[in-house]
């Protein structure tokens, strides 16, 4: 089996904490977003993963050190890595493609922007899989279209009338990944208007036709990372489940002077705390010193600073200097406050 990761859009919408570090490699309860993902598929997949195939935008900012952590990753599962890059946005369709030495056997798709849990059981009588959960309001989402055998037979985007409420997540399994990729091959053969994508959803559309089955498969949770406040709901979601799942969170060297952790919480290696509470749900990356602070439902990266700060919701980068308070953070990258 092998994992396809496209994930080289800037993400955009989680800025500033993107500008410095692509969304997936950014940390929720502990560890990143595509480590999480890739982690979480291998948990629960029923074969063993001999490949992980990392699709990255430009290397300026997909650099070595984005390279290597992401190598850690498949090393972490015994697998190969593979690194592609996207050097356009030319879609989702294109992504995929930009990894097509990669596309043969069994593979699953997933796109590196959300977390979920899911018993990911493969349906061995079909050709391919789409995992969705059920939501609220199909509007706004790509839903698939169902017949009364639990096949799938379209995808609607954004409907305006009721489909289903049946919305796509973004992970695919494909039973042979030369198929999707003929298929992908054939619609990047099409003329395209300026700013046209070619989408892996043609591709799928294109196996359907020539008679493939898919069969939906459902998630226990689907968790966004889209903006700084939907991601501290996520880490807050996440660090409910992994204590459930009885993760150990705390690292064994964390410093407690006259502190108090109220869990869950992630509080990583070489943290130092003094005269602070932390929690619950609050994160707090490698080598970070907080002091006479308070921090609730809250996000801290590595190697950052704190001190005088009673913070709830907050949301604070790598190399932080931070001395104060202000009812919410959103705090990127080397930034000082004082």
């Amino acid at each position: 089996m092998k994992i396809i990761v496209p994930m080289a859009g800037r993400g955009s919408r989680l800025r500033p904490h993107s500008l410095t570090v692509p969304k997936p490699m950014l940390p929720v309860a502990g560890a990143p977003i595509v480590a999480q993902l890739v982690n979480e598929i291998a948990r629960v997949v029923d074969q063993p993963i001999d490949e992980v195939a990392f699709i990255l935008g430009d290397p300026a900012f997909f650099g070595s050190e984005i390279e290597e952590e992401l190598t850690q990753v498949a090393d972490n599962l015994g697998a190969k890595t593979s690194i592609y890059r996207q050097l356009e946005p030319l879609g989702t369709g294109h992504a995929v493609m930009c990894a097509a030495d990669s596309l043969s056997g069994p593979i699953i798709v997933a796109y590196a922007d959300t977390l979920i849990r899911t018993d990911l059981s493969l349906d061995s009588s079909a050709d391919g899989m789409i995992w969705v959960k059920k939501v609220e309001n199909p509007k706004a989402y790509g839903v698939v279209k169902m017949n009364t055998e639990n096949q799938i037979t379209a995808l609607v985007e954004k409907p305006e009338e009721f489909v289903s409420d049946l919305a796509v997540i973004g992970i695919y399994y494909f039973k042979e990944g030369a198929v999707i990729k003929a298929a992908l091959e054939k619609t990047m053969e099409e003329e395209r208007a300026p700013g046209e994508e070619f989408l892996l959803n043609e591709g799928i559309l294109d196996m359907m036709e020539k008679g493939a089955v898919f069969t939906p498969g459902a998630v226990k949770e689907w968790m966004d990372c889209g903006n700084p406040k939907i991601t501290l709901e996520t880490n807050t979601k996440m660090l409910e489940i992994l204590t459930e799942e009885g993760a150990a969170l705390v690292a064994k060297d964390v410093v407690l002077e006259n502190s108090t952790i109220i869990p869950p919480c992630f509080i990583g290696p070489g943290v130092v705390l003094k005269n602070s509470t932390i929690g619950p749900y609050s994160a707090v990356g490698e080598g970070t010193q907080i002091e006479n602070s308070t921090l609730i439902k809250s996000l801290v990266q590595k190697h950052t600073v704190i001190k005088n700060a009673e913070l709830q919701g907050a949301m604070i980068g790598n190399h932080v200097v931070y001395d104060g308070s202000f009812n919410f953070v959103s705090i990127g990258d080397y930034s000082e406050l004082s």
